[in-house]
């Protein structure tokens, strides 16, 4: 009787509860982990989920396995001493070098091999010149309103450009006439017969000493071709040539040249600036203008011995990749801002000044480097330049000595702000530090360089008696009102990453 009764009641209740299920079970149907079988669900429909799951689980792990093992690959060929495995490290890509920031990558090389050719015989030469494309006429500005420091006027070299010019010069155009150094009765002038010499020269290879620092080192290894073909010019100031005169025999010919050795000597009368470190930037930054004739041309800080042939330097550089312009990645530092803390601490110009020309930097937009650029580095290590004399080329040296003449003369802190503010225009291989070092012998200088605007530690130290400190033909900029407010300016910090930098 009882269980009469029970049963229907049961019997709805167990429907009712079977109806409440019903939309649970049919939302779970819907995850891709359901274990519950519904009707709807055929065997094939199940195992086609399990398998897809599987596959993408299974998929992700083998992909993660082959970026290790790549990774892997790529360190233990960058270590390997096997020289075809170390051909395949791509020392030069983003990957070597996040390693190399983590410290997994191996240590760098002093000295590597240069994968230059063999004979400088079998070199071809190029014919012509590579086609101007960007900008097709470059001309200067050589005639300019005098300068007053309030006593007298006078001219001076690198021009007394404005803000606004600044700015205009790095907006590229076909035509652009720019400031670039030598205007009229700036000084560095070159005596008549120099003059005449330099214009035979097509294939340069220049250096400079300043002030007495360095006596001249005579190349090695340089082939007959070579010696026909490139013009060894020497350029140095009225104190070093009076230094080589006592310390080295200096050879005239005929026509009143004078040489020592293989070098060519150029003196540069009337010297453009009082500190001698920004007098050596003009034969090297301005090597077109000293030398306009030239088409290819290697400059090689005077304390340097030249121990490759230049000819085959241009082809390494310049002719296997089609290059234009080649210089040297600094050995420690990555960022200007780095280099600039280095500068400071190595007592190299007065700090105050060198913060001020990183504050100017750093309000333009100047970014620390950082793997998102598409640079190896902002610093090369500038002793060393290969470059073929292109407007452009000629373009980005004159933008790049505008730098140097209106702030500090340290052009290692100047050079990745320009390619920065010519968009990626200008385009340039910059080779390992460790070729670099193969390139030369480094011989120490003479003496030791020593000014007392390198112990500043603050600007009030320019003021009164100390007013002489001031460059009287050079570094305007640090000097002159800027349009921004710098005060608001705070410098990135700066985490030093070499003990040697």
């Amino acid at each position: 009787m009882d269980n009469k009764l029970q049963s229907p009641l049961s019997s709805r209740l167990s429907r009712r509860d079977r109806h409440n299920q019903r939309p649970f079970l049919k939302d779970d149907e819907n995850g891709l982990l359901s274990s519950v079988r519904l009707p709807q669900d055929s065997p094939i429909k199940i195992v086609w989920k399990q398998g897809f799951i599987r596959l993408i689980l299974v998929a992700g792990i083998l992909w993660m396995l082959l970026i290790l093992i790549v990774l892997l690959f790529h360190v233990w060929s960058c270590r390997s001493s096997i020289s075809f495995l170390s051909a395949m490290c791509n020392k030069e890509g983003k990957v070597f070098i996040a390693m190399d920031l983590l410290g997994l990558a191996p240590k760098s090389e002093h000295r590597c091999p240069i994968p230059v050719a063999d004979d400088p015989d079998k070199i071809i030469i190029p014919e012509g010149r590579t086609p101007d494309v960007i900008v097709k006429n470059l001309t200067y500005i050589e005639d300019e309103d005098l300068v007053s420091n309030g006593s007298h006027s006078f001219a001076v070299f690198g021009g007394n450009q404005s803000w606004l010019q600044r700015e205009e010069s790095f907006k590229l155009k076909p035509s652009m006439k720019v400031h670039c150094g030598f205007l009229q009765n700036g000084g560095a002038d070159m005596n008549p017969v120099d003059i005449k010499y330099v214009k035979r020269c097509r294939f340069v290879v220049a250096s400079g000493i300043f002030d007495g620092y360095d006596a001249p080192h005579q190349p090695s290894n340089i082939s007959p071709r070579s010696k026909k073909l490139f013009c060894f010019l020497m350029v140095v100031d009225e104190v070093s040539l009076k230094f080589i005169e006592s310390n080295v025999t200096i050879r005239k010919d005929k026509h009143k040249g004078m040489w020592v050795g293989i070098w060519r000597l150029i003196p540069l009368k009337h010297p453009p600036y009082d500190e001698p470190r920004r007098n050596g930037k003009v034969p090297k930054i301005l090597t077109h203008r000293l030398f306009p004739k030239a088409q290819y041309s290697i400059w090689i800080d005077g304390k340097m011995e030249l121990i490759v042939d230049p000819l085959l330097i241009l082809e390494r550089y310049l002719w296997r990749g089609k290059q234009t312009y080649a210089i040297a990645q600094h050995k420690h530092h990555r960022s200007i801002y780095e280099e600039a803390d280095a500068n400071k601490r190595r007592k190299r110009y007065a700090r105050p000044l060198i913060d001020l020309h990183m504050k100017i930097y750093y309000s333009e937009g100047m970014e620390p480097w950082s793997l998102k650029k598409n640079m190896i580095s902002d610093v090369p290590e500038g002793a060393v330049i290969i470059r073929e004399h292109t407007a452009l080329n000629n373009l980005f040296n004159c933008l790049w000595f505008n730098e140097v003449n209106l702030f500090t003369p340290r052009d290692q802190l100047s050079f990745g702000y320009v390619v920065y503010r010519l968009k990626g225009l200008f385009k340039f291989f910059m080779f390992r530090n460790c070729e670099y070092y193969s390139l030369f012998v480094l011989h120490p200088h003479t003496r030791e360089h020593s000014s007392k605007v390198e112990w500043v530690k603050s600007l009030s130290e320019f003021k009164g008696s100390g007013s002489s400190m001031k460059e009287s033909r050079g570094g305007f900029g640090l000097w002159t009102p800027y349009p921004k407010n710098l005060n608001l300016v705070t410098l990135p910090p700066v985490v030093r990453t070499s003990k040697a930098g």
